[in-house]
């Protein structure tokens, strides 16, 4: 089967969904944005128009380059509208909620509809196991934030097929990107890698060792754009535990992947960083 990519739809107008969409429409692709909540995408449209208005400010974009990428981007709060040739999942990381979600845009599309996930850290594999047609369910995780950063894990499922994989290589290419090839493994290649980044911050933190300013300053000072604490403030306190505790489950149990307890209380407390206006740090 041959894949024609026109219309991308992306499902979650959260963070990375606002940016993974922003970024399809800036490269002219007719883009449908859903949130099942009208206040997220009110938001995420507001986020959107304002990162394309800094944009034209610092001559990255023309007025005119921004109203076409506008008139490419529709907004929704239904799921039946979500009719599309790539449709991206950019939700929560939870196995059962993105096995439903992309069960039920099956039904609604076709058997051609590739269907994508984000997921940082859970499997393709598994997250096709329930879905119709799983050849066509294939990885795309973008990172944080979408429309700047240049990498895009291309993830191949145990039944992703080998031309659905090849498209999404391409497209991620046609957005900007600097796609990779990955195969389906836990944390796939960067979240697995870099999971220690935040673990032995946050033991140094449990340990008294050093406060969350000295730790990011530190982290800064040996080049590092970010350090640990600010960069879960900007992902999601609560997206880095959950991907921190699904590697976890994952690698049974590895110590060096334990998750914190410090973490657990931010999330717990609706601390979720940047998005809830309170993280390790504060924005109100």
């Amino acid at each position: 089967m041959d894949y024609s990519i026109k219309t991308i739809g992306v499902v979650g107008a959260g963070t990375m969904g606002q940016g993974i969409a922003q970024v399809c429409a800036q490269a002219g692709f007719s883009t449908i944005l859903y949130d099942i909540n009208p206040a997220v995408l009110s938001q995420a449209r507001q986020v959107i128009e304002q990162s394309w208005q800094r944009a034209v400010e610092k001559g990255k974009l023309t007025p005119e380059q921004k109203n076409e990428a506008g008139k490419q981007i529709v907004f929704t709060s239904d799921l039946q509208q979500v009719k599309a040739d790539l449709i991206m999942e950019a939700i929560i990381e939870k196995l059962e909620v993105k096995q439903n979600l992309l069960t039920e845009l099956a039904t609604i599309n076709q058997p051609s509809t590739i269907l994508a996930s984000n997921t940082s850290s859970l499997p393709i594999t598994s997250i096709a196991a329930k879905v119709p047609f799983p050849e066509r369910v294939v990885g795309m995780h973008f990172f944080n934030p979408a429309p700047i950063m240049p990498l895009v894990e291309v993830v191949s499922g145990l039944n992703t097929n080998t031309k659905v994989a090849d498209t999404i290589y391409e497209i991620a290419k046609q957005l900007g990107k600097s796609p990779v090839r990955v195969q389906d493994s836990p944390g796939f290649i960067v979240n697995r890698v870099a999971r220690p980044f935040y673990t032995e911050s946050l033991k140094v933190l449990e340990e008294n060792v050093a406060d969350i300013p000295t730790i990011d300053a530190l982290m800064r000072a040996t080049g590092f754009k970010m350090g640990p604490f600010e960069l879960m403030d900007l992902i999601g306190v609560d997206v880095n535990f959950a991907v921190t505790n699904a590697l976890y489950e994952a690698f049974y149990h590895d110590p060096k992947l334990r998750p914190s307890r410090i973490q657990k209380q931010k999330v717990d407390a609706g601390y979720h960083g940047r998005k809830s206006g309170k993280g390790f740090y504060d924005y109100f």
